[in-house]
């Protein structure tokens, strides 16, 4: 299916960028008229995988993280990638409270909330290669049931 509209951006894993993010892909996302409800929820799924690759991707280091997104009929799409290290066990790292940084504040809920608040979630990963996460957000489902307004 051919994407409606889309963009692409990529920025340096440097923590004040995660706002950054959040704020372009909402942007990005109100072309299809969202609830405040439903652009907080895609906004919370951004900053959990953008933090993701800039805390645990490059590990202190500076990387790139790149965000692509669609616009598919009433249907967001959001792909988040690093180069960083990867994940050595996907299904482990997708298990509530898992952390790979314990002892630290990190809760281990990044992929529970992205699942929470998203339409769905595909996480793909390998070691030294980097992690690519793809997140859907059916926009106006709820509003009457049919998906459209």
């Amino acid at each position: 299916m051919q994407a409606e509209n889309n963009m692409h951006i990529s920025f340096p894993s440097y923590s004040v960028n995660e706002s950054f993010a959040r704020v372009v892909v909402g942007a990005f996302a109100a072309q299809l008229n969202p609830t405040l409800e439903e652009l907080a929820d895609i906004k919370t799924a951004v900053s959990e995988a953008v933090t993701n690759a800039i805390i645990h991707a490059y590990e202190g280091t500076v990387g790139t993280v790149e965000i692509s997104a669609a616009l598919i009929g009433r249907t967001l799409k959001v792909e988040i990638r690093d180069r960083g290290k990867g994940i050595e066990d996907v299904e482990q790292a997708r298990q509530p409270f898992y952390t790979s940084s314990p002892g630290t504040d990190r809760s281990g809920m990044g992929f529970t909330v992205m699942e929470t608040f998203m339409d769905s979630l595909e996480v793909e990963s390998a070691l030294d290669r980097g992690t690519t996460v793809r997140m859907e957000k059916h926009i106006g489902a709820d509003q009457n049931g049919s998906g459209e307004e």
